[in-house]
């Protein structure tokens, strides 16, 4: 039996695995960015607990903004295998921003 050259081997579709990584980034940089407006007085999130005062809202506004980019980048990725690189690299990058913006230091330069 003979096998052709021209056949490439198949990967697993790793959309889903690569849209929990990117969601993850997203969330962390939607964390800074929620704290950022925050700060600036462009958004005020609303108190959800009050002994945890407004840090209730931006982490409960965070986790909503990671749920649905979990959501719509699952749905479009499941059977697609985006390049992981690129990914891991956003994702990173994101993290990093969304970790920055948390910072007070950084809130005093606006």
């Amino acid at each position: 039996m003979t096998t052709n050259i021209d056949e490439r081997r198949t990967l697993p579709a790793n959309g889903t695995a690569l849209a929990a990584f990117l969601a993850a980034g997203i969330g962390a940089f939607g964390m800074g960015l929620v704290v950022i407006l925050n700060e600036v007085g462009l958004f005020t999130a609303p108190t959800l607990y009050a002994p945890a005062g407004g840090v209730s809202g931006r982490t409960t506004l965070a986790a909503v903004i990671w749920l649905v980019a979990w959501a719509v980048l699952h749905r479009r990725w499941k059977d697609r295998s985006p390049e992981p690189g690129r990914v891991h690299t956003a994702t990173l990058i994101l993290i990093a921003l969304g970790l920055l913006l948390t910072f007070p230091p950084v809130w005093a330069l606006l």
